[in-house]
């Protein structure tokens, strides 16, 4: 996105059958980068002892629990009243943005539908989610960045290596296609701009999936791209410029 407005509205809905609760510190703290959780519910059978491990961590994130019985085995009664409850909150015309919580794809056609509307709708779900309801989300995060607040360079430089050799010529993709959006004459374009231009192209990139914090430090491990900094003058933040090898 290009940019977030700290006072958007969200509506945090939480499907308690493909989410753990060991997510929810890192989740919240990610929900408020892009604004304020007004509404925070999470669905499911509260009668099923596979959820009680839920029960402290609602308490003390004041996340209010629905309750909804499995009428019948093989159907998913949970998605549907999410799906009706997120319905019911887009009419009201409070919320700016939906953060759905769930690698089920049975969301895909919600988050559709909300985006239609002209709500912003964040996805957080594992890796194994989808790529049909990921693709349908303004921006998809994976939830397995969220379990643990690694500092950089915590992860393995081997993991970090494997998966950036494994994407490379698809991450060479995302950013050059950035770059030739927003650079110069000179091939030279602000690293911001970049970014947001990736998150367009493929809401489920993040930094965090290979393993960086920030998006400059995963451009260095590339080897790809030079980079530069210029300041506006004393005071002033400096700016980050990125341009594609090949252009020399």
């Amino acid at each position: 996105m290009d940019s977030v407005k700290e006072t958007d509205k969200l509506a945090v809905l939480i499907d308690a059958d493909n989410a753990q609760p060991a997510i929810v510190e890192g989740l919240l703290a990610e929900v408020a980068k892009y604004g304020t959780a007004n509404v925070k519910r999470i669905y499911g059978n509260w009668t099923d002892e596979k959820l009680k491990g839920w029960k402290a961590t609602l308490l003390e994130h004041s996340i209010q629990p629905m309750q909804q019985f499995a009428y019948t085995t093989g159907k998913n009664a949970t998605d549907s009243a999410m799906i009706i409850d997120a319905m019911d909150l887009l009419y009201t015309g409070n919320f700016d943005g939906f953060c759905i919580v769930s690698s089920d794809s049975d969301f895909t056609r919600l988050a559709s539908r909300l985006r239609e509307s002209g709500l912003v709708v964040y996805g957080f779900g594992e890796k194994k989610t989808p790529k049909p309801f990921v693709a349908a989300c303004d921006k998809f995060i994976y939830t397995e960045v969220l379990r643990a607040k690694e500092e950089e360079g915590d992860r393995p430089k081997a993991k970090q290596s494997e998966d950036l050799k494994r994407d490379k010529g698809h991450l060479a993709n995302l950013f050059r296609n950035a770059i030739d959006a927003y650079s110069d004459d000179d091939g030279w374009a602000q690293l911001g701009p970049v970014g947001s231009n990736i998150a367009k192209q493929s809401p489920d990139f993040d930094p965090r999936n290979y393993g960086y914090r920030k998006l400059k430090d995963l451009v260095k491990a590339l080897q790809l791209f030079e980079m530069r900094e210029e300041s506006a003058g004393p005071g002033h933040a400096k700016s980050i410029y990125i341009r594609d090898k090949r252009r020399k």
